[in-house]
């Protein structure tokens, strides 16, 4: 279905910043102000973990420390220097120390913002730890600096610790009032609207769920999503500035609505078998006939779907040809197939795109030629629905859509939009399921489209904000498990294909959810366990990151009952997961069923 794609690497260049500032024209520091100087540095030693700092690949460990219990590592990769970041309030026309402690090749510590000459300063090798420190002042109109250690790309982990910032503290003032008049307006299966009264002063603001702080806004509005239908929940808000955050506001409780009929999945059995079937092409596995699929498997997926032209929105579902398959139904005897699986409760789909299939909405005219092609085939063959399996170059973010829950870019806006207006065409029978790769989705972890200083690949968690606008209509998302390379998982370390670890760690990212690009503000809510279905190959010839039965079932058994987890720790435990994925039918065939043998068995 899809081939790894990685980050394009950054040559490594070699960069010297100066360290100190000349002595000459530098007013010497009076005893008063020096006895003001305290270290600004917020958990500098990492012993309240990455409290105040945002990485975009950094974990604490408790070795190799230079003082105290813990210490920060960070890993670069192909384009990602591994930067950890954290904004101080100073006082304007300033003096300031930097320094801190490394270990590792290429390591920076610098500041920016100053207001004058942003400094930095480096270890090209320290094999063990080295202090580094430079000085700076600030302009005479800055009052915050922010503070950052990194590495260079790809050449390996780095490690600092007791980083402080010396200098006069900047002047906090008060932290804001308490919001008030916090409502809770409308309210859906997994999301609930809140709103309150701007405060005088606040520059954001805290929303709690439950006593937890889940996410910060600028405005005075937000939409708590990633919510359990049926279910009540208590929410607060807290005004933040540059001196911190008010106390709580009062509480406001609401009650989420009953799950809805719209995913499509009312009368999906609890555990299915999800496959899809070669039915415009033949390749080593050899063709299958709809009406030779075994009854186990739930949701067929008729691949694939193609666009007459990358962008033109026209999608295409040609049978396999006589020529390519001689085995091949005529199309009475192929929709009569159709009609037979819909009558023994399975749902049959058309699939659009795969691995040849790129499809870019760039307009809205392709938006609405996909709507009426798409329903085309959907009408002729009498299918229950869609699956989203978009791969390559099909979807990538512009530079400056930065926001998954608010995303600006054609190919992604006009997707959403064509889904949505499939779904209110076909009603809340209409099944709608997503493919997507690692790269598209978990990935998002770590990076988002081209990130915050640009030059990370576009394609980079790109299935996000699809995945969140359409998730109250979403029946499945089975993410590619397997054609991947290395995912930093939420524990901060990669897992990589081959065994039950990498499904694991991936599946726990989808049920748990996650900060995008690391930002603790703007959180991927968890899908419900029945959205979800684990993507794998059912066997070595169908794909990379085949694994054995033994394997695929310590995945189920760790996810579904907390057992045979092996080092990687689940966020929770989810009976109700909706079950397995596979590319294909086909070579599930070919391997005499043994990915279906499998499920069977262990589902009973």
């Amino acid at each position: 279905m899809d081939r790894s794609r990685p980050l394009a690497r950054r040559p490594l260049v070699t960069l010297l910043t100066a360290a100190a500032l000349a002595a000459s024209g530098l007013t010497a520091l009076t005893s008063a102000a020096r006895a003001a100087d305290a270290d600004l540095a917020r958990n500098g030693g990492f012993e309240s973990a990455l409290d105040g700092w945002t990485c975009t690949a950094g974990a604490v460990v408790n070795a190799p420390v230079h003082s105290g219990g813990a210490a920060l590592k960070a890993t670069p990769a192909g384009a990602d220097n591994a930067r950890c970041a954290q904004t101080v309030t100073v006082r304007p026309d300033s003096q300031y120390t930097l320094s801190g402690y490394v270990r590792g090749t290429y390591v920076y510590l610098g500041a920016s913002g100053t207001g004058t000459t942003d400094v930095s300063t480096w270890a090209q090798s320290a094999p063990d730890w080295q202090r580094l420190t430079t000085t700076f002042r600030t302009g005479p109109a800055t009052t915050r600096v922010t503070l950052y250690t990194h590495g260079w790309y790809g050449t390996g982990a780095y490690h600092a610790d007791d980083i402080s910032l010396t200098g006069p503290g900047g002047e906090t003032g008060q932290p804001p009032a308490v919001p008030g008049g916090l409502t809770a307006g409308s309210v859906t299966s997994t999301g609930v609207a809140l709103s309150w009264s701007p405060v005088p002063g606040a520059t954001g603001y805290a929303v709690y769920r439950d006593g937890t702080r889940v996410s910060t806004v600028t405005g005075t509005s937000t939409t708590v999503t990633g919510l359990t239908p049926s279910t009540a929940y208590a929410f607060q808000v807290a005004a933040v500035n540059d001196a911190g955050e008010s106390a709580r506001s009062a509480t406001v409780t609401a009650t989420t609505a009953e799950r809805p009929d719209g995913g499509g999945s009312g009368d999906l059995p609890a555990h299915a078998l999800v496959g899809y079937l070669h039915a415009s092409f033949a390749n080593g596995s050899g063709y299958t006939r709809l009406a030779d699929v075994p009854d186990s498997w739930d949701v067929i997926d008729l691949a694939f779907g193609e666009p007459t032209a990358v962008t033109s929105g026209d999608i295409r579902f040609e049978r396999c040809p006589v020529s390519e398959c001689p085995n091949v139904e005529s199309d009475a005897e192929f929709k009569a197939a159709v009609k037979a699986k819909q009558a023994a409760g399975k749902k049959v789909l058309i699939s659009i795109g795969g691995q040849n299939g790129q499809v870019q909405l760039t307009t809205t005219a392709a938006r609405d030629k996909f709507v009426s092609s798409v329903s085309a085939i959907i009408d002729e063959y009498g299918l229950d629905g869609l699956d989203i399996d978009f791969e390559g170059h099909s979807l990538s973010l512009n530079a400056d859509d930065t926001d998954f829950k608010n995303p600006k870019t054609p190919v992604v806006v006009n997707l959403i939009a064509a889904v949505k207006t499939l779904k209110a065409k076909y009603g809340d029978d209409f099944v709608l399921t997503m493919a997507p790769e690692t790269f598209f989705v978990q990935l998002g972890y770590q990076y988002y489209g081209t990130g915050k200083w640009g030059g990370q690949d576009p394609r980079a968690g790109a299935y996000l904000p699809v995945i969140h606008a359409l998730r109250d209509d979403l029946t499945l998302l089975h993410v590619q498990d397997y054609n991947s390379g290395p995912i930093m998982g939420l524990d901060n370390q990669y897992h990589s294909m081959g065994g039950a670890d990498f499904h694991i760690a991936m599946t726990d990212m989808l049920l748990t959810g996650f900060p995008v690009a690391g930002d603790a503000a703007n959180v991927f809510p968890p899908l419900r366990p029945d959205q979800v279905a684990i993507g794998m190959p059912a066997s070595v010839n169908a794909g990379n990151g085949h694994v054995s039965p033994a394997e695929v079932n310590k995945a189920l058994n760790c996810l579904t009952k907390k057992t045979d987890c092996g080092s990687y720790a689940t966020h929770g435990t989810w009976p109700e997961l909706r079950g397995l994925m596979t590319w294909s039918i086909n070579w599930d065939r070919f391997a005499n069923w043994e990915f279906q043998k499998n499920f069977d068995a262990y589902f009973g």
